[in-house]
C-alpha cells in the first residue's frame, strides 16, 4: 500500500511561528512543549492542507502573526498514492486563503483529492453532550474524507438554503420565487444525506473488522427528511407555510443529528464517562483511518492534539501500536516528552518552545 505523508512543512508568519521549517520522514511526529508554545498551531497549519476552515474554524485574518499582520504562508511536500505534490496555502493581509498545487492555482476542494486529513482535538471532547451542530460537522468531516465532492455539494445546499431563508424572513409567498431554490436544495440535500449514510456504513464495517483496544461506537443518523429527490422537493414546497411562520427551513440535512452508543454496554455516548467518551472518539478516528486506507489507498494524516494526556499508559501504548500498524503519519502533541515513551524510535520527536512571543522548533529534543 502506498503511504500518505509529508516530507516537509514550512510555516511563515503563521500564528506564533515567524518561520518554521520541519523536515521529516514517513513516520509519526511527536510534538511536545509547554502550553502556549505553539504546538497546536502546527496542527492547525496541517489541517489547512484539506478543504474547510481547519481544526479551529478560524478566519484567515486570525491566523496572521501579530503584530506584523503581513499575512501568512504554509508550504508542504506531500507524498501520496497519486504521487508527490507541492502545496502552497497563503493569505495576504487577512484575505481569504489561496491554494496552489504544483505551482498552479487550485480550489480548496482539490486538496481533498490528493490528501486526506483527520483530527481529534480537546474541543471535541464534549461532542456527545453539546449541540447537534458539532456532531454534524464531525460527521461531515468524516464524510468528506471518503467523498471529496461532499464539500461542494454542501456549499451549494447551504447557499440555496440561505436564499430560501431570506425569502421566508421577508414573508415572500409567491411560489415561483421558491421553485428553483427548492429544486436545488432537494437534489443536494438528498445527496448530502446519502453521502453521510455511505460514510457511516464504511465506519461500521471498519469497526466490525478491527481488533482494537478501543470500544466500538455504534452510530445512527437521525434526520427527518425524504431520501428521494422528488419527495424532498415536494416536502419543501408543502412545508412552506410552516417555514414562513418560523422564518427558516425546518426540514433537511441541516437538521440532522448523529447519535452515538457505546456498543458493548448499550449506553448512549452522552451518558458515558469522560474517559469512555474520549475512547469512543479515538475509536472512530482509527476506524475512519482504517476505512480510508482501503478506500483511498493510504491511511490519512492524523492530527491528534493532546490525545495522549487523556489516556492511561496502556491505552496510549495501544494507540501508538495501532497508528504504526496503520502506517499513518500521525502528528501528536503533548506537554511532556514522556507521554510518547511507548513510541520509542518509531516517531520523530520535536520540542516547541517560545521566546519573546515567537515559537521555536527544535528537533530530536
Amino acid at each position: 500500500m502506498a503511504g500518505l505523508y509529508l516530507s516537509n512543512l514550512t510555516l511563515s508568519h503563521f500564528r506564533s511561528h515567524k518561520r518554521a521549517v520541519i523536515d521529516m520522514t514517513n513516520i509519526p511526529v511527536a510534538i511536545h512543549g509547554d502550553n502556549g508554545a505553539g504546538k497546536t498551531n502546527i496542527l492547525e497549519a496541517l489541517s489547512l492542507l484539506s478543504p474547510g476552515r481547519g481544526l479551529r474554524r478560524a478566519s484567515a485574518e486570525h491566523m496572521t502573526r501579530r503584530p506584523e499582520g503581513l499575512g501568512w504562508k504554509i508550504t508542504a511536500v506531500l507524498h501520496g498514492p497519486l504521487g508527490v505534490s507541492e502545496i502552497e496555502v497563503t493569505s495576504e493581509k487577512g484575505a481569504a486563503r489561496q491554494v496552489r498545487i504544483d505551482g498552479k492555482p487550485a480550489p480548496q476542494t482539490a486538496l481533498g483529492r490528493i490528501a486526506r486529513v483527520l483530527w481529534l482535538i480537546p474541543s471535541m471532547d464534549r461532542l456527545w453532550i453539546e449541540g447537534a451542530d458539532g456532531r454534524r460537522r464531525f460527521l461531515d468531516r468524516m464524510t468528506l474524507s471518503f467523498l471529496p465532492d461532499h464539500a461542494d455539494i454542501s456549499l451549494t445546499y447551504e447557499k440555496a438554503m440561505r436564499e430560501r431563508n431570506r425569502l421566508l424572513k421577508d414573508m415572500v409567498r409567491e411560489p415561483s420565487w421558491y421553485a428553483a431554490l427548492e429544486a436545488r436544495m432537494a437534489e443536494t440535500g438528498v445527496a448530502i444525506h446519502h453521502n453521510r449514510l455511505h460514510a457511516l456504513e464504511a465506519l461500521s464495517q471498519a469497526q466490525d473488522a478491527a481488533e482494537t483496544a478501543f470500544p466500538t461506537a455504534s452510530l445512527t443518523l437521525e434526520c427527518d427528511m425524504p431520501s428521494d429527490v422528488e419527495e424532498m422537493r415536494a416536502a419543501l414546497s408543502e412545508n412552506r407555510i410552516r417555514d414562513l411562520a418560523a422564518g427558516r427551513t425546518l426540514i433537511g440535512p441541516h437538521r440532522a443529528d448523529l447519535i452515538g452508543t457505546y456498543a458493548a454496554k448499550g449506553i448512549p455516548a452522552r451518558d458515558c464517562s469522560t474517559g469512555e467518551q474520549k475512547a469512543l472518539l479515538v475509536s472512530l478516528i482509527l476506524a475512519n483511518a482504517r476505512a480510508l486506507a482501503a478506500d483511498f489507498g493510504a491511511p490519512p494524516l492524523l492530527l491528534l492534539d493532546e490525545v495522549a494526556a487523556h489516556l492511561d499508559a496502556g491505552r496510549r501504548a495501544s494507540l501508538y501500536d495501532e497508528i504504526i500498524a496503520l502506517g499513518a503519519q500521525a502528528w501528536m502533541t503533548g506537554t511532556e516528552d514522556g507521554l510518547f515513551d511507548a513510541m520509542g524510535d518509531r516517531a520523530q520527536s520535536i520540542l516547541v518552545s517560545e521566546e519573546n512571543g515567537v515559537s521555536i522548533v527544535n528537533f530530536g529534543a
